[in-house]
């Protein structure tokens, strides 16, 4: 057998925090990095289109299609979560929606001793990695990788929306990720000239001209190699040969919230009974790695609309659908240049609270479910999620098989809080479209429908259709206290050469969607990663 190759830092997933990981840690070309991805090139026609993220919902050649055991409270339902499985991770299949969250998100990580990780240390890794089409100010970058776009034209649904919500006394607010997040709105995107910027264009497309970067795709990894106490390499299985790749420096984990603590369980990192129970030797007993799993979970009201306008009406008709393709081609506008969610906004369910609770996601479309066929009427969407849920969930290997998907519990609506608050937020996001502004444009509830009426037909109606919106965090969580998984650092506790990259490390939720966070946690560890290279001898270094 060859000797393994030997690399100063090795990165496991090409996804969102991985992507600017491989960009930063070559920039200086004194490092020589591999990239470990499991999916292939991001080459598919559909990764590209905006619209295209609801063909990718089933699409298993760049989603792991992962499901959820049977949820308790969810009318015992098994709820799909699809992760990217492809260059770019999540960031090539997702809605495309850049939200950061709130301040209060951040300063609540470092009030629980997360030291660097308060809102006004993260803010310039925001700034840094943002291409912020309107320019940059106290808030936004200009010069960064990243590509944040306004949507590429208003729509008449979208203003009547926002101006309802006014009439229900929530404020207009055009930027979520400025001085404050309340309000109504049009989402601002991950886009560039009217295609999906994920963070393989943004991030690694660049960095693959590096003679110090190797990218590696359809490569499973199995298992983090552990020696006297330390990480010095990866094993991964490509093309049905195990091969075996070495660090000088350091491994670094970023699979997600899902394939982190999975890869890290099958290493002998994690919870000693589970490991034993697959006849994996312990070595380190981990009881937070693949615990703490949290999620928004999404309720989703659907309207028929009294005019053909809605997406629905240019899907099901092949003359629409045609001048909606050639629209696209000619000028990166119309229906293929639209997001997940056109408008929105972050509410209060309760004045009393001091920031929003729920989110709303207004879609020109409607679907008995996400990446299901569009309704054959004119339609769109209303939806509501719970910000900061309270429930929590656990990722657990199945089998020592690194292809087998691991058990995935996220035990949503396991608490009173979050009932309560899902239940309001239904009530609210009615309020507002039930506004002056929008009755020209509602034909009628279709879902839940008026027969809907009391706090328990809401909560039940929640219980029969609630889904995730696809921000899993927190398996591998960031902290000081005795059931963390890594250190304010991202390093692995006990391990050394270790670190977790990826949302996975998140201590709590943050308010809104998760990509963002995401190239935030790529950027702030790459500086990290880099400062303890300088100070600290590589394995393997000449003498």
């Amino acid at each position: 057998m060859a000797e393994p190759e030997t690399f100063d830092f090795i990165v496991v997933g090409a996804g969102s925090a991985g992507c600017v990981l491989a960009n930063r840690l070559t920039a200086s070309g004194r490092h020589r990095v591999l990239l470990i991805e499991a999916g292939g090139e991001d080459n598919y026609f559909w990764v590209h289109v905006p619209l295209g993220y609801g063909k990718l919902f089933t699409d298993a050649r760049v989603n792991w299609l992962f499901q959820s055991a049977p949820e308790p409270e969810l009318d015992n339902r098994s709820i799909a979560q699809p992760r990217g499985k492809v260059l770019g991770g999540s960031s090539s299949i997702n809605g495309l929606l850049y939200i950061r969250g709130q301040r209060q998100d951040y300063d609540h990580w470092r009030q629980l001793g997360n030291v660097g990780w308060s809102y006004d240390d993260v803010l310039p890794y925001f700034k840094r990695s943002e291409a912020q089409q309107r320019g940059g100010d106290a808030f936004h970058g200009a010069d960064g990788p990243l590509t944040v776009s306004d949507q590429v034209e208003p729509h008449e649904i979208c203003e009547a929306f926002i101006k309802a919500a006014e009439q229900a006394g929530i404020p207009r607010n055009d930027d979520f990720n400025g001085a404050r997040q309340e309000g109504a709105g049009y989402f601002q995107t991950t886009m560039r000239n009217g295609r999906r910027w994920s963070t393989a264009q943004a991030y690694l497309k660049p960095a693959r001209r590096r003679p110090n970067l190797t990218v590696v795709t359809r490569a499973i990894t199995t298992r983090i190699l552990i020696e006297g106490g330390a990480a010095v390499g990866v094993e991964y299985r490509q093309d049905g040969q195990l091969i075996t790749a070495r660090a000088r420096g350091e491994v670094l984990l970023s699979a997600g919230a899902f394939g982190s603590p999975q890869i890290l369980q099958l290493s002998g990192l994690g919870p000693a009974a589970l490991l034993r129970e697959h006849g994996i030797s312990v070595v380190r007993d981990i009881p937070g790695i693949g615990a703490d799993l949290q999620d928004h979970l999404q309720a989703r009201m659907l309207y028929r609309v009294t005019r053909p306008i809605t997406l629905n009406d240019v899907v099901n008709r092949w003359d629409r659908k045609l001048r909606a393709g050639m629209r696209y081609f000619l000028t990166r506008k119309g229906p293929l240049a639209i997001p997940a969610g056109y408008a929105g906004g972050f509410f209060r369910t309760d004045p009393r609270l001091e920031t929003p609770d729920v989110q709303c996601h207004l879609l020109l479309f409607s679907a008995d479910k996400p990446g299901g066929n569009l309704h054959p009427f004119p339609g769109m969407t209303a939806s509501i999620c719970q910000l900061r849920p309270e429930s929590r969930g656990t990722v657990r290997i199945k089998s020592t098989d690194a292809a087998e998907a691991p058990e995935i519990r996220l035990n949503y609506l396991s608490t009173e809080t979050d009932k309560r608050t899902m239940v309001e937020g239904l009530k609210l996001l009615r309020r507002v479209m039930g506004a002056p502004a929008l009755k020209p444009y509602i034909a009628a509830e279709s879902d839940p429908g008026p027969a809907c009426v009391s706090d328990a037909d809401l909560l039940a109606f929640v219980r029969r259709r609630g889904t995730t919106i696809f921000h899993p965090t927190s398996t591998c969580r960031m902290g000081i206290d005795e059931f963390a998984v890594v250190d304010p650092q991202l390093r692995l506790k006990g391990i050394g050469n270790l670190r977790v990259v990826d949302c996975s490390v998140m201590p709590s939720l943050v308010s809104g969607n998760t990509n963002a966070g995401a190239i935030m946690i790529g950027e702030k560890a790459s500086d990290l990663i880099l400062a303890d290279a300088e100070r600290a001898p590589r394995r393997g270094a000449a003498a």
